[in-house]
């Protein structure tokens, strides 16, 4: 290749000097701008070596064909001496300046190519989805963002190195260690590999090293420092996420411990108070043992419902609940439900207002009917005796949506985004009206797991809507109750 420049650089002297002594007559003066500009275009293309080796044989040519004595290397007028000497002086200095500007042109050229990429992976870091699997997917990124063959990050505060495939063992652990103490970079002798410390500040927290790198020295610092940044990030989200989970933890740990307090201890109270009078010396009749008995009963089945509601939310939260979907009657599953809750519906008559055919859904008839359940129950809970419940259906393209609407006290705007959460109950019920907060968060539990959705509207002292929203089965053909 570069022979070839050479050869190329003499056929273009050659051929500015055939066109001016065979075909053109012109002045010496013509000729030598004419050749400074095959200089200087030379030195612009390819470099100052070939526009010196052009200079050379161009003053040359100017000498032998176009100075007298013609085709000589003689110079018999001292003047024309001073010219070539000029002009070789000239298409030097021409050059250098050329090359220099040549240089300055590519190294703009490159570092706006190392700004460009130092962007895109400023905002690939900064736009990563998963937080948590940040870490693993840098050296990746380096890799296709700046070109690199293989890439392999140390983490000092997980004491793990994060590798590519590209970078095998060609990256050594020791190395990384080393540099994850330091501040200063190391690169191979063909600077082909390098691994530099990842500085935060001028605090290191971490090591990266690359293999086949053409990155620039000047850009590898901003990488580390980008990195660093990421870093920082990846492990205050983890940090948060611990603290959040403990302060989540704190929070149902408080609220079961209310719940457990308030709700198991009544039926406890009720049964031990109920077998210590049955174990008493007093003289009972069968009328007042058979109270008793029912006392024990009723508050042992509350007890076993109260205990089967946190077996089931903690199965739900598992994921140990296997649904078996089917296409079906959404109508069928609330009138199931309503009939099992005639005992909870006795003071509260229910209006039914389904159309005669709406669009199967892909359902569990039995777990669904138990959401209706709980929001048939939830429904009674806060509404005066003989307020109507009334549930109605409407179908969209693609979903079914039912409701369930009383008339109750109603939800207060700030409790509406916690009422499904487990344990919670509201704050001005929860001392008169019984509950483990746990009917609501399994229902949302079941309807999420039908890839459904669940929501309340609510205006305080006039009652609420609980909406439940299930996509069509995909045939999407009608199924009447």
């Amino acid at each position: 290749m570069k022979i070839g420049r050479y050869l190329a650089s003499a056929l273009i002297v050659a051929l500015i000097v055939f066109v001016f002594f065979r075909v053109l007559r012109v002045n010496d003066t013509t000729v030598a701008l004419t050749l400074l500009l095959a200089v200087l275009f030379i030195a612009a293309r390819w470099g100052l070596a070939n526009a010196i080796f052009t200079s050379v044989i161009a003053t040359l040519a100017l000498n032998f064909f176009f100075l007298p004595p013609i085709g000589k290397f003689t110079v018999a007028d001292p003047e024309n001496w001073l010219a070539l000497t000029a002009f070789l002086v000239t298409a030097l200095v021409s050059s250098r300046l050329s090359e220099r500007a040549r240089q300055e042109a590519a190294e703009a050229r490159q570092q706006r190519s190392d700004l460009e990429r130092l962007y895109d992976f400023s905002q690939q870091l900064l736009m990563a989805g998963d937080v948590a699997d940040l870490l693993n997917s840098i050296p990746r990124l380096v890799c296709l963002t700046f070109g690199a063959e293989g890439a392999a990050l140390l983490v000092n505060a997980r004491g793990r190195i994060y590798r590519t495939a590209g970078a095998g063992e060609t990256i050594d652990r020791n190395a990384l260690h080393v540099a994850a103490t330091q501040t200063e970079m190391r690169r191979s002798e063909d600077a082909a590999n390098c691994i530099l410390p990842v500085l935060m500040g001028m605090q290191p927290v971490g090591a990266l090293g690359l293999v086949g790198s053409t990155i620039s020295q000047q850009t590898l610092p901003s990488i580390g420092n980008l990195i660093a940044i990421a870093i920082e990030r990846a492990l205050t989200a983890e940090q948060l996420g611990k603290t959040e989970a403990a302060r989540e933890s704190d929070r149902l740990r408080s609220a079961l411990l209310d719940s457990v307090t308030h709700e198991l201890r009544t039926p406890l109270t009720g049964i031990t108070a109920a077998i210590t009078s049955l174990r008493s010396s007093l003289q009972l009749d069968a009328a007042q043992r058979d109270e008793l008995l029912s006392v024990i009963d009723e508050e042992s089945a509350r007890l076993n419902l109260l205990i089967g509601e946190a077996i089931e939310m903690a199965q739900l939260d598992a994921g140990k609940v296997q649904l078996h979907l089917r296409p079906g009657s959404i109508r069928a599953s609330v009138q199931a439900a309503i009939d099992n809750a005639k005992d909870v519906l006795a003071e509260n008559p229910v209006a039914l207002r389904l159309p005669e055919t709406l669009p199967a859904v892909d359902f569990d008839a039995q777990q669904m009917e138990r959401v209706f359940h709980h929001l048939l129950e939830n429904a009674v809970k806060y509404s005066a005796a003989g307020s109507p419940i009334t549930i109605t259906a409407e179908a969209t393209a693609s979903t079914v949506t039912v409701s369930v609407a009383d008339r109750g006290s109603g939800i207060d705007a700030l409790e509406q985004g916690l009422i499904f959460d487990k344990f919670y109950r509201g704050q001005n019920h929860r001392r008169n009206i019984h509950g483990t907060g746990m009917g609501l968060a399994i229902a949302k539990a079941i309807v999420e797991a039908h890839h459904g959705s669940i929501g309340v509207t609510s205006q305080p002292g006039h009652g609420s809507v609980f909406s439940i929203e299930l996509p069509i089965a995909a045939g999407r053909e009608s199924a009447r109750g």
